[in-house]
């Protein structure tokens, strides 16, 4: 079986808490089913959940490249040099990344509020850009924006592989594979 789900944000990627946070156990009523990969508790978007081991270690392990997709919103106004370094790979702390896909990306018509809100200041603007990543560090397009100059501010995965958002609204779920 494959899961997708559109993880809210403030949504913590496993089934129990023992402080009482919102779980993938308040969306998922789907019984052995467990996340092929992580969403941080403050990304939102696709994350897939399977029964099947197999199938998750091919979503999730580096040496099958898994393409994954996301939008970030990002402080300030984004210029091509940043988009380029993207490009080409990122020196972190943790050592260079692969090269990413970047693009500019405008604010999706289909983007729903989040709560809490994205902070606003009238003298900084934010932009929008999309990053396709073929590695899963922790935290790897935050700390690939803010090395660029650009933080994150909002994250939204749309895409692992050939699996899609599609439309799910935060929480939703859809079967992909029985």
């Amino acid at each position: 079986m494959l899961i997708a789900l559109n993880k809210p944000y403030g949504v913590l990627c496993q089934f129990t808490d023992d402080r009482g946070r919102a779980t993938l156990a308040d969306f998922v009523g789907q019984k052995d089913v467990y996340a092929a990969g992580r969403l941080d508790h403050d990304s939102e978007g696709l994350l897939l959940l399977t029964d099947d081991g197999r199938l998750a270690h091919r979503l999730t392990d580096p040496r099958h490249k898994q393409a994954k997709t996301y939008l970030a919103q990002v402080d300030g106004a984004i210029d091509e040099a940043a988009l380029q370094t993207m490009r080409r790979g990122v020196m972190l702390n943790d050592g260079p990344t692969l090269p990413a896909e970047a693009a500019f990306a405008g604010e999706p018509d289909w983007l729903w509020l989040r709560d809490p809100p994205v902070r606003f200041r009238k003298a900084i603007p934010t932009s929008w850009l999309s990053l396709t990543l073929r590695e899963g560090r922790n935290r790897q397009v935050r700390r690939m924006t803010a090395a660029v100059g650009f933080p994150t501010l909002r994250l939204i995965r749309v895409r692992i592989g050939d699996y899609a958002l599609d439309g799910l609204a935060p929480g939703e779920t859809r079967v992909l594979l029985r």
